[in-house]
């Protein structure tokens, strides 16, 4: 499984319409309602936003696309198999077109929503998925730099501290790691 690290953009112009793809990370789905709200607001008078997205959740991978009132299949479906092709999780990809007044037909349709999400998934930074985790600690102050340093060679990151008399921590790393650096600091 792979996933997105910098996002992606592409643009074409097709028998008159414009056509503009993003690429991004989203790690559930309010994060891909954010995205999408944020695109609809760029794009206001646009005429279509379809889009396509694949979630890792504990119950298994979720996907959806929407064709945004094109003609069923046309837009968000192609868009979803080049996301299932490269098997990405946790991506959002949109496509926004602005109608030229040509009709493409239906193969046009999805040549040119599937040929720009596709570029701009290319253009976008594709890395290893590494399933990710938050945990809770609470320590001394003394122990919060070494803990901060140990956090960060794990490629986590402290996402919420607390200061009281003792600080407490979420924090977010790779799965596989938690449990260790939970067991490590709560023995301390």
């Amino acid at each position: 499984m792979q996933t997105i690290g910098r996002a992606g953009q592409a643009e074409q112009t097709i028998t008159k319409s414009r056509f503009i793809a993003v690429a991004e990370y989203c790690a559930d789905e309010r994060a891909v309602a954010v995205t999408l709200r944020r695109l609809a607001a760029l794009h206001s008078s646009a005429h279509h936003l379809a889009y396509a997205f694949r979630l890792k959740t504990p119950d298994g991978i979720v996907q959806r696309f929407s064709d945004a009132g094109e003609p069923s299949g046309t837009a968000g479906k192609p868009i979803l198999q080049f996301l299932e092709g490269r098997d990405l999780i946790n991506v959002c990809v949109g496509v926004i077109r602005y109608y030229g007044g040509i009709n493409l037909g239906t193969g046009g349709l999805a040549r040119a929503y599937g040929g720009t999400g596709r570029m701009a998934l290319e253009a976008a930074e594709i890395v290893p998925y590494v399933e990710m985790t938050s945990i809770a600690l609470e320590l001394d102050y003394a122990r919060l730099d070494m803990l901060t340093r140990e956090v960060s060679k794990l490629h986590g990151e402290v996402i919420d501290k607390q200061f009281g008399e003792r600080v407490r921590l979420i924090i977010r790393l790779p799965t596989k790691e938690a449990q260790t650096l939970k067991a490590r600091y709560t023995a301390l």
